[in-house]
């Protein structure tokens, strides 16, 4: 039951796949043909059908016109790139004076300052406010007293000493044998 929805979904999502794909590929066609019918459209503006005259002199003026037409499209082609020059170098000096303002103005590394509560206070509110907080004025006095298991524990000894008595084949011998 569990493969045939399996087998069901797989081909449901193929056949999902495909219909995306034809429409894809319909989309790219129409894409290509508005392309091309505009392409016709611009060279039918821009460029007039060429027509070759008989004789050497229209054909002599129509090449210095063609000539003419050739030297503004420089010109506008050289002017053009003469101003990207300039912007593109306006932009590298802004840069360069962006970079140098922040190395001047460069953050020192943070320091961790000890203060207490007291001058912690004070610098957010001010002189103004005197508000104590003495922590430990407030706290009670607890005398320590010696416990019977303090005094265990530091009868022990050295840890040290117990662990390397432990330690490799003999202590292991020693454990197994006190464990009898």
């Amino acid at each position: 039951h569990l493969q045939k929805k399996r087998r069901a979904a797989t081909a449901r999502r193929q056949h999902l796949k495909s219909a995306m794909l034809q429409l894809a590929a319909t989309e790219i066609e129409r894409e290509a043909a508005a392309k091309e019918v505009e392409k016709q459209n611009y060279l039918a503006e821009h460029c007039p059908p060429l027509s070759l005259p008989g004789s050497m002199q229209e054909l002599q003026d129509l090449c210095k016109k063609l000539h003419a037409k050739i030297e503004s499209v420089d010109e506008e082609r050289y002017d053009t790139e003469v101003k990207l020059q300039k912007t593109t170098k306006e932009l590298e000096d802004l840069s360069q004076k962006l970079f140098d303002l922040r190395g001047k103005f460069k953050r020192p590394p943070l320091r961790r300052v000890r203060m207490s509560a007291d001058a912690m206070l004070r610098a957010l509110l001010g002189s103004k406010h005197k508000v104590c907080m003495d922590l430990r004025a407030n706290l009670k006095q607890v005398k320590k007293e010696d416990t019977e298991k303090e005094k265990d524990l530091r009868d022990v000894g050295d840890w040290r000493k117990n662990i390397e008595e432990k330690s490799g084949m003999e202590g292991r011998k020693k454990m197994f044998e006190a464990g009898e």
